[in-house]
């Protein structure tokens, strides 16, 4: 029996469920632990108030690495990282000037291309897979004057990159892709003078930035070969799980995942850019503000992106590609890695000599696989706190 603790988010059909975490009337089965066969039972458990629950890979599928997710690992890249960002700048150039020509057709009431947007899309997938740290360090350096069309392959690279760490399938990661792109269409029937105030938005211009969504799901609608996901995401990404968002304010379970994803995309990409009235976030102080705005994402989809982009609030518990349980001291910012103090072997289910480590990539055992709750584990809050305070090696 070998048997791995995972937040409910990662489950996937063929994994051995050994039980659930909780009460027994928290899950919606009458056996603890079965083998997981079927598309409507994972969903009945997504719905649940389940959070975490043990498999056995001994009897199912094991959780696959990030890197994983789609296929084998690439073969090792030997480019240097001028020649990395230089790849990864023509992707985005690309990228660019397609969302230019789409929203300059939406604007003058042409019909928009979707093979071009499939197109440069693949484009974003593909370097995801092979080049994600230096598209996503191209990205984060816009030019005011390009933000809006920037801003939508940054979108769009963070919904694939997410899909890539949520293990979703590659042509569902591409759909995600196009939604990104897209989810900002409708600005282009918005006033620029209102997209681009200084200042505080009046209530009526409020009121008019807002349309952006339901006049960007009308024109997507007038396109053929479009996946269902983007019309989903354009008009859903500022909905809320409290139910305060818009345009039709719905809540929890009515927002698709794919909306949920894009809400959280959008709002960081937008808080980590600079713009006429703002300076930029740094990404480090992003993530620890957007996990504070209680109700406004989903909370799991969140731990899931903060691990995708490689940023962790201080004291954030996580799980470390080797089976350890660590506390970020150091959460990451620009392009250094999170230092994480590992202290507890979840095969051993004991605590350790802490062991202070930065965060590698993916092939290394010092990644970082998942944020997870601590009190799973029978560890508590302030032994994590004590942890932060010390931030040296204790036993």
């Amino acid at each position: 029996m070998t048997l791995r603790r995972i937040p409910s988010e990662q489950l996937r059909v063929g994994m051995y469920i050994h039980a659930f975490d909780g009460s027994w009337f928290d899950h919606p089965f009458w056996s603890r632990n079965f083998l997981l066969q079927r598309e409507s039972d994972l969903a009945t458990v997504l719905r649940s108030d389940i959070s975490t629950l043990l498999i056995d890979t001994s009897k199912g599928a094991d959780l696959p690495l990030p890197a994983q997710a789609w296929a084998e690992s690439p073969a090792e890249d030997t480019r240097t990282p001028n020649e990395k960002t230089a790849a990864a700048t023509q992707v985005v150039n690309r990228a660019r000037d397609v969302v230019r020509g789409v929203f300059d057709s939406a604007r003058l009431g042409k019909a928009i291309e979707s093979r071009a947007v499939t197109s440069v899309v693949e484009e974003v997938v593909t370097s995801i897979e092979n080049n994600r740290h230096a598209l996503l360090k191209v990205l984060r350096l816009k030019k005011k004057d390009e933000y809006t069309y920037l801003h939508s392959v940054a979108v769009c690279a963070l919904m694939v990159n997410l899909a890539r760490q949520l293990g979703i399938d590659e042509q569902s990661a591409a759909d995600l892709g196009t939604a990104g792109l897209l989810h900002d269409i409708g600005k282009v029937m918005v006033p620029a003078e209102v997209l681009n105030k200084p200042g505080k938005l009046t209530e009526e211009e409020y009121v008019l930035a807002k349309t952006h969504a339901l006049e960007g799901y009308r024109l997507l609608g007038e396109v053929d070969n479009l996946p269902a996901t983007a019309l989903d995401v354009c008009q859903h990404h500022h909905e809320k799980i409290d139910g305060t968002g818009y345009p039709h304010g719905l809540r929890g379970a009515q927002v698709s995942r794919a909306a949920r994803m894009g809400a959280i995309c959008d709002v960081y990409d937008a808080v980590t850019s600079n713009r006429p009235y703002k300076d930029a976030w740094t990404p480090l102080d992003a993530i620890t503000r957007m996990r504070q705005w209680a109700g406004h994402f989903d909370p799991q989809i969140l731990s899931a992106f903060m691990v995708s982009i490689g940023v962790f609030p201080l004291g954030a518990v996580v799980q470390l590609c080797d089976d350890r349980l660590g506390v970020v001291i150091e959460g990451g910012r620009n392009s250094t890695r999170p230092k994480v103090l590992a202290f507890y072997s979840t095969r051993q289910r004991r605590f350790t000599r802490n062991e202070l480590v930065v965060a590698g990539d993916e092939r290394s055992g010092s990644a970082i696989v998942a944020e997870v709750d601590p009190a799973a584990w029978g560890i508590t809050r302030e032994k994590i706190d004590r942890l932060v305070r010390l931030g040296v090696p204790w036993v």
